[in-house]
């Protein structure tokens, strides 16, 4: 039976995404072909959840272990063999699963300024047409009714961000030299050497770079809506150029297509408020200054 000896736990669009393009390209490590299997979250459940787009998760995720074991069926010669998942970080059940099936896991970590994660969570699901709420703040306040009516993780803006209410679970159940935490600041600022970093932690070749030239899962509001769906909705003339223009070409289209706009300076400070006193332990739990996260 094989099973990752790693796995990237978190968090949600703070760059698990790219780590998993990233890390996949090295000849010495294998990533599942699907992202997010979700199985060490929901293992054995029956997935039903009740908000807009939700039938999606229940559709990909993974919940037998014999299904899981699928995912390793391209496993040769690889020396790290992977996952990135950032429900596993949120969920309360993952800890105790990841820990039954691999208790010698390596947990890769990377966090991002809870108030910016959560407005790029709002901006995903802007950008995929899942959220009915145009206003972020008032986004933020429908999320207690939504949690309550089971509405899907990925809803859960504000709750997402309390990592070191996450983080400590998993401290609590592992060794401390199991789990390497970076920030999306690390990502963002010097990606080749946090990169190296993390090869380095898995113990494979440290000098292959791969391409990092793609920035996958960038979320924003489209500019113009006619052609975001163009670009990222099935239709015929999609199907006619797909196969013409490379996809780090049509990216670069969606990605000009998505623009961010300010969060209000009240939000943000409700905001503030209400992760300071999280984000002040999280810095002591990883020893890393998140002052900034703060102003």
């Amino acid at each position: 039976m094989t099973l990752p000896n790693f796995l990237i736990i978190g968090a949600a669009k703070a760059g698990t995404t790219a780590l998993h393009s990233y890390l996949k390209q090295h000849p010495q490590i294998y990533m599942t072909p699907d992202k997010e299997t979700n199985f060490f979250a929901f293992e054995g459940e029956t997935l039903k959840f009740n908000g807009i787009g939700d039938r999606a998760i229940e559709q990909f995720s993974i919940t037998d272990l014999a299904t899981y074991e699928k995912e390793f069926m391209g496993v040769t010669q690889e020396k790290a063999i992977g996952e990135a998942c950032p429900l596993y970080l949120y969920s309360e059940k993952a800890v105790e699963r990841i820990y039954h099936y691999i208790p010698n896991a390596k947990l890769i970590v990377i966090l991002r300024n809870p108030i910016d994660r959560a407005y790029a969570n709002f901006l995903h699901l802007i950008r995929d047409d899942r959220e009915p709420e145009k206003d972020f703040g008032k986004a933020l306040e429908a999320e207690f009714d939504r949690i309550a009516n089971n509405w899907e993780w990925f809803w859960h803006y504000i709750q997402l961000g309390f990592y070191h209410r996450q983080l400590e679970r998993y401290y609590q159940q592992f060794k401390p030299e199991q789990i390497r935490v970076y920030l999306f600041e690390d990502l963002r600022d010097d990606a080749l050497k946090l990169i190296q970093d993390i090869f380095a932690f898995l113990e494979v070749e440290t000098n292959f770079e791969p391409d990092m030239t793609i920035r996958p899962n960038k979320s924003g509001m489209p500019k113009n809506s006619l052609l975001h769906q163009l670009l990222t909705k099935p239709n015929p003339l999609k199907s006619l150029v797909k196969p013409l223009l490379p996809a780090s070409f049509r990216q670069k289209i969606q990605h000009q297509n998505l623009t961010t706009p300010k969060v209000s300076p009240e939000v943000k400070e409700k905001l503030i408020n209400i992760y300071r006193s999280d984000i002040v332990a999280c810095q002591k739990l990883i020893d890393r200054d998140l002052s900034s996260w703060l102003s």
